[in-house]
C-alpha cells in the first residue's frame, strides 16, 4: 500500500514540476543607428513588450551602445540598459545592464546575407544584490524575395542565451532561453528598414517551469 501510495503521488507531482506557461504578446523595438563619425558608430533603442494577452506592458527596455567599425565586417560595442518590469499591485523591478557586443558578418552564402551577433552582459536587478552575467549569441540569415533587389528579404533567426552564474534575485546558471524568428525585412526610404514577423521565445524559469511567449515582433530600424 505505501508503495502505491508513493507511486500515485510521483505521478501527481511530475506535471506540476514541468509546468508550461505561454502568453501572446506584441513587442515593438524603435532603433536609430549610424555614424558618429569616421568608423565611431552608435545605436539606441526603445523596446515595449505587451504581454499577458496583449493586456499590459510586461517589459520595457532602454539600450544604448558606442562602437568602433574595425572593418566592414566586424564592429564592437559597449552599451547600457535599462529594464522596468512592470509588478500589478507591487513596486517596478528595474534591471540594469552593462553590456559587450560583436557583430560579425559571415558572407553571402545561398545568395543571401549570414551575420552573428555575440553579446556578453552583466546585469543588476533592483529585487537582489548579486551580479549576473549572461552570453547571448544570435545567428540571422536574410534573402532577397526577388532577384536582384533588397525591397523585401525573408528573414529568420535564432538567439540563444546562457547565465553563465546564479544569482540571489533568481538566475541560475545555465540555458536560460532561446528566441526563434520569422519573417519578413522591407526596405524603407533610405537605408532605414522595417521587420515583421512571429518570434517564439522559450524562457527556463527553473524547477521545471518553462515560459513560452508568442510574439508578434515589429521593429524600425532608422539608419542615416
Amino acid at each position: 500500500m505505501r508503495r502505491l501510495i508513493l507511486c500515485l503521488s510521483l505521478a501527481f507531482s511530475i506535471p506540476a514540476m514541468a509546468q508550461t506557461r505561454q502568453d501572446e504578446q506584441l513587442w515593438v523595438n524603435l532603433t536609430a543607428m549610424g555614424s558618429v563619425k569616421d568608423d565611431l558608430v552608435y545605436f539606441a533603442e526603445i523596446q515595449p513588450r505587451v504581454g499577458d494577452g496583449l493586456s499590459r506592458i510586461d517589459q520595457a527596455l532602454f539600450r544604448g551602445a558606442i562602437g568602433w567599425k574595425f572593418s566592414p565586417t566586424i564592429t564592437l560595442y559597449q552599451g547600457y540598459a535599462h529594464v522596468v518590469v512592470p509588478v500589478e499591485g507591487g513596486r517596478d523591478v528595474n534591471e540594469e545592464r552593462s553590456f559587450q557586443q560583436l557583430n560579425w558578418a559571415l558572407g553571402r552564402p545561398w545568395r543571401g546575407e549570414l551575420s552573428s551577433r555575440t553579446r556578453l552582459e552583466q546585469r543588476w536587478r533592483s529585487d537582489g544584490d548579486d551580479m549576473g552575467w549572461r552570453l547571448r549569441e544570435m545567428i540571422r540569415y536574410e534573402k532577397p524575395l526577388k532577384p536582384g533587389s533588397d525591397a523585401v528579404n525573408a528573414l529568420v533567426y535564432a538567439e540563444g542565451f546562457v547565465a553563465l552564474n546564479d544569482t540571489d534575485w533568481g538566475a541560475r546558471g545555465g540555458f536560460d532561453q532561446l528566441r526563434s524568428f520569422i519573417g519578413a525585412e522591407v526596405g524603407l526610404p533610405g537605408a532605414s528598414t522595417l521587420e515583421i514577423g512571429y518570434l517564439n521565445q522559450v524562457i527556463d524559469q527553473t524547477r521545471g517551469r518553462t515560459r513560452i511567449n508568442h510574439v508578434a515582433s515589429l521593429t524600425l530600424f532608422f539608419r542615416h
